[in-house]
């Protein structure tokens, strides 16, 4: 996938980092020793990490050199690296995993949280949100778009560019035998000024896939075709706002600390 580009990301960073924060708030450790921000894009997560943890050893990592270049610049005191969290694995374990907005973007989650679980030092805590909005209008009506004919043969199966997150369920499974769980889901409701602005804050993330096949003309030209049909699926409130509701999957798991009384008896 090409580069990210920083600036269109942080049109909407307040929206964008309210979610960090609050995952943030329920993350149960104080004075962690050691902080890895998967996925940490412009560093606006980190910068909320860096508050709250200033002793700590703190880590940023994503794939993109243009979100790590504006990470540095905000953060020029932390660590950045570049990796893939598909294949990024831990020197030694971790008092805080901390993926905001990040696994989405990651396949085989019953193979990555395991092992992301198993990076964590006893009593560490991976704290994960999500995008939880595929089925939302904003994302259907991607798909819808792309399935035009005009487009379809450039674009190809759209449901193959962002794989779905599993189900609440699935995770708790997933997570309930090695750590203590906090789940849950919220629906944040953005007010955007117009049809424009809610096409302006995909095209930094959901529409970006469907993008990059088409060239700077056939861009425009999905844009447009997408934005006539979220001017119809978001109409005008009463003060002329758009009402974007942005489902979020949360999840809070704190590594289990094993006593001896519990090695005995394995």
């Amino acid at each position: 996938m090409a580069d990210w580009n920083p600036a269109l990301y942080s049109r909407f960073e307040t929206e964008r980092t309210r979610p960090a924060a609050e995952l943030l708030a329920r993350v149960p450790i104080d004075g962690p020793r050691s902080v890895v921000d998967l996925g940490c894009g412009p560093g606006n997560s980190t910068a909320l990490l860096a508050r709250r943890y200033p002793s700590a050893r703190i880590v940023g990592t994503d794939t993109s050199p243009a979100m790590l270049a504006a990470a540095r610049e905000r953060l020029p005191t932390l660590s950045f690296e570049q990796s893939d969290i598909a294949e990024w694995s831990a020197a030694g374990p971790i008092d805080l995993l901390f993926a905001n907005a990040s696994l989405q973007w990651v396949p085989d989650h019953p193979r990555l949280i395991p092992r992301l679980l198993g990076a964590l030092a006893p009593g560490g805590v991976l704290a994960v949100q999500m995008p939880d909005n595929l089925e939302e209008p904003s994302h259907v009506l991607m798909r819808d778009t792309a399935g035009d004919p005009h487009f379809a043969s450039l674009i190809g199966d759209a449901r193959r560019l962002r794989i779905p997150i599993l189900s609440t369920q699935r995770y708790y499974d997933l997570i309930a035998p090695f750590a203590e769980l906090d789940l849950w889901r919220t629906t944040y409701y953005h007010p955007l000024d117009e049809a424009a602005a809610i096409v302006q804050w995909l095209r930094s993330s959901g529409l970006k896939p469907f993008l990059e096949p088409l060239e700077p003309e056939q861009q425009a030209q999905f844009l447009a075709a997408y934005e006539r049909r979220i001017e119809a699926a978001y109409p005008a409130q009463a003060d002329g706002k758009r009402l974007l509701a942005f489902p979020r999957l949360f999840i809070v798991a704190q590594r289990r600390v094993r006593t001896s009384s519990t090695a005995d008896r394995a």
